[in-house]
């Protein structure tokens, strides 16, 4: 019966290179979802490159090599990815620069540290 609830479960890729906020993140979602996680946006996009499609992304603003802002640039100009909904989180920036980084139409913009039950509510009125 397990199994099959899992096959049920929406699929969340999360992507920040901190792993003290990958773990927290999957402390607070993994009894919900599938949970797939990686360090930075190259990581992310090669795995969806592979013909991985989650169900939601959410993504760290700074991250090495390939921040947050590339990485929704490169799923939102793309015609596989472009309709999976993403949240971006950050620590250090102004939501308003955010927004002037990221010109394309992103689901959730939230501020480190986070309220776990925002972000729970954001995920579930997204997925449903």
């Amino acid at each position: 019966m397990d199994k099959a609830q899992n096959t049920s479960k929406k699929k969340i890729l999360l992507v920040d290179d901190e792993l003290a906020i990958l773990k927290l993140l999957e402390f607070i979602l993994k009894d919900e979802y599938e949970l797939i996680t990686r360090n930075n946006g190259f990581d992310a996009l090669s795995w969806l490159d592979n013909g991985n499609i989650p169900d939601l992304i959410i993504s760290d603003m700074e991250m090495p090599y390939f921040d947050g802002a590339d990485l929704v640039k490169s799923i939102k100009v793309s015609g596989f990815y472009r309709e999976i909904p993403i949240i971006v989180l950050s620590g250090s920036e102004s939501l308003e620069n955010i927004k002037a980084k990221i010109p394309y139409d992103i689901s959730g913009l939230m501020a480190k540290p986070f309220n776990p039950g925002l972000l729970k509510e954001k995920i579930k009125t997204l997925l449903n």
